[in-house]
């Protein structure tokens, strides 16, 4: 079902998305999509850190176009007064810039004269360098949703968060999160990662990081709701 924001730029506005992203991850559906996109670009800039919700969206989705970029579709939005460009690139990457780099070095080199030591050993490096971009391209990420539940009412649930969060790794990006009634006052935390498949095995990280001291204090129990490829 399309969602309609009107006005952005306007304290309304805003506190309209705010109150909308209480309850959200993401403009539609558990993962990025085009929707997410076309707001942020709607978006004259990061929103002031009294709209909690809406900057804490707005820095998850930033850091998802600097690292992987987003294609799901989404269910279609409109932003009033605003006229979404019709595709956002990601920032250009380190790779691409370093074959760039090396498409430039390539036009200074002397296809008719005779190929010098240093000319041979700078070849084989660009090589080498091409080689492990191609590899390291080949590595593909994934959107996980988690649900991780305390023991009881009586949890600290911003500590249970902190605690998650603070387990950092090559590869780990976590990303919006939200608590989410359960029953009898329980309430359980939802929380979205990035990562990359060949850095992070999430059986691994649930298993010997996410439910073991000091951190299982305060979670019960860990599961996997969503795992999307990017």
């Amino acid at each position: 079902m399309a969602v309609t924001f009107n006005d952005l730029g306007s304290a309304a506005g805003l506190k309209k998305l705010d109150e909308y992203l209480l309850t959200r991850s993401y403009i539609s559906g558990y993962q990025a999509s085009k929707d997410d996109i076309t707001v942020y670009t709607a978006l004259s800039g990061a929103p002031s850190s009294s709209y909690l919700n809406v900057s804490r969206w707005y820095k998850h989705i930033d850091a998802l176009l600097r690292i992987s970029g987003v294609s799901e579709e989404g269910c279609g939005v409109t932003v009033e007064g605003f006229a979404p460009a019709e595709a956002v690139a990601t920032p250009p990457t380190a790779d691409s810039k370093a074959a760039a780099a090396e498409d430039d070095d390539d036009d200074d080199v002397d296809l008719f004269g005779e190929e010098t030591e240093e000319e041979k050993k700078a070849a084989e490096e660009r090589a080498a360098a091409v080689k492990a971009s191609s590899k390291k391209k080949e590595s593909g990420k994934s959107s996980v949703l988690l649900d991780i539940k305390p023991w009881d009412d009586e949890t600290d649930m911003k500590k249970l968060e902190e605690a998650v969060r603070s387990v950092q790794m090559e590869g780990l990006l976590w990303g919006a999160s939200k608590l989410v009634p359960v029953g009898y006052g329980i309430k359980k935390l939802q929380i979205m990662m990035t990562i990359v498949d060949d850095l992070v095995s999430v059986d691994t990280l649930i298993e010997e990081h996410l439910t073991v001291e000091p951190i299982n204090e305060y979670v019960q129990s860990c599961d996997i709701v969503a795992f999307n490829k990017i």
